[in-house]
């Protein structure tokens, strides 16, 4: 079998396919890529054949060069449609799959679409929306392929059979009327890089620190200061993530360390509470290491997480809009509470683990 797995979006979006991908090729199949363009270097180290599509989702550096956006649709259409030649069955990873479903069409092939969020299901609301935006232009690259046009973008994308690559005790599947709702676990991508010597010897250096981090989120001018007065307040040091908003310390004083991207999976089990935007993989991280949690959503499926973390009662939320020393302390502290901390190591002996590897198999199973 040869399968082509496409993902367009950060590296939250990215890492769970590699995960997948792996596990397919350890059953004995070929597996291609499509990804975006600043993840091709990560799937061809582990092996894959992986194939540009879309654009890099991080906002250009100040002063550099506009970037030239192409059609990202015809784009998809165009660069699914080559990369799937040959291949026996297509998934298109989170819900922003605009040609995958009718590339397999096309090819007469199995196609499967699989959501990181039950968010991203069709409702009244965002089926209208994904019609508005989208609709007239995916129909147009259907004719063009001969296909006929179709009525509504977000069903068509999810089908009526999608698959929910999420943890059941984090996240229990939805009922869902009409649909086949198939839910694997996460697809977990191990990592085993080490920490680096400063980073050990800073975490060797006093009680256990607080992770304070967004990924790829934009946030604006001052957060820094916020976060680190915030872990100061509680009686911590803490860890700043620069991630994409490039955030750093706000003096030299010996309490705090600024990283770059780091083995999370390693770090939050070191760590005494991890403050993030709440995106699907760093709150089941968070939660595989038995951190308590204190989220700070912006947007998409991130107000989902944050509830679930507070309903499972492993963390606090505090919405970036509502974002202040004073407000992330009061968070924090809550996450400390001992009931917190001990639902926190309650919940990380119930996170599946191997929801790629049961992924893979299904996916073997669609084209048999």
């Amino acid at each position: 079998m040869r399968a082509l797995l496409s993902v367009v979006g950060t590296r939250g979006d990215v890492q769970p396919v590699l995960a997948l991908a792996l596990e397919v090729r350890a059953l004995g199949h070929e597996v291609r890529l499509c990804v975006p363009p600043n993840f091709v270097e990560w799937a061809e180290r582990l092996g894959f054949a992986a194939t540009a599509v879309g654009i890099e989702m991080r906002s250009p550096k100040p002063g550099a060069p506009p970037i030239q956006i192409p059609d990202l649709i015809a784009d998809q259409f165009d660069t699914i449609g080559a990369a799937a030649r040959g291949c026996d069955v297509i998934l298109g990873a989170n819900a922003h799959q605009h040609a995958a479903r009718s590339v397999a069409e096309l090819r007469g092939v199995p196609y499967v679409n699989a959501l990181y969020a039950p968010t991203s299901l069709p409702d009244d609301a965002n089926t209208r929306i994904w019609n508005e935006r989208s609709l007239e232009r995916v129909n147009a690259n259907r004719v063009r392929l001969g296909l006929a046009p179709i009525a509504d973008l977000l069903r068509h994308v999810v089908t009526d059979a999608p698959w929910l690559a999420t943890d059941p005790t984090l996240d229990p599947a939805p009922s869902m009327h009409g649909k086949r709702l198939v839910q694997t676990g996460a697809w977990i991508l191990d990592d085993s890089s080490p920490l680096p010597a400063h980073l050990l010897s800073f975490l060797d250096g006093g009680e256990p620190p607080i992770y304070l981090g967004f990924g790829s989120m934009p946030v604006a001018e001052g957060t820094s200061r916020k976060l680190v007065e915030a872990a100061r307040a509680v009686g911590r040091r803490a860890i700043v993530s620069k991630g994409w908003a490039d955030l750093g310390l706000i003096d030299e004083s010996p309490d705090c360390i600024a990283i770059d991207d780091i083995n999370q999976q390693a770090l939050f089990r070191c760590v005494a509470a991890v403050v993030h935007h709440g995106g699907a993989g760093t709150t089941l991280t968070a939660a595989r290491a038995a951190a308590p949690q204190v989220v700070v959503p912006m947007f998409s499926d991130q107000p989902f997480w944050a509830g679930r973390v507070c309903d499972l009662g492993i963390g606090a939320s505090v919405p970036i809009a509502a974002l202040t020393t004073d407000a992330l302390t009061s968070a924090l502290k809550s996450a400390f509470e001992p009931a917190t901390v001990e639902r926190a190591s309650s919940i990380a002996e119930k996170i599946v683990v191997d929801g790629a590897r049961i992924a893979a198999r299904r996916l073997v199973d669609e084209v048999r």
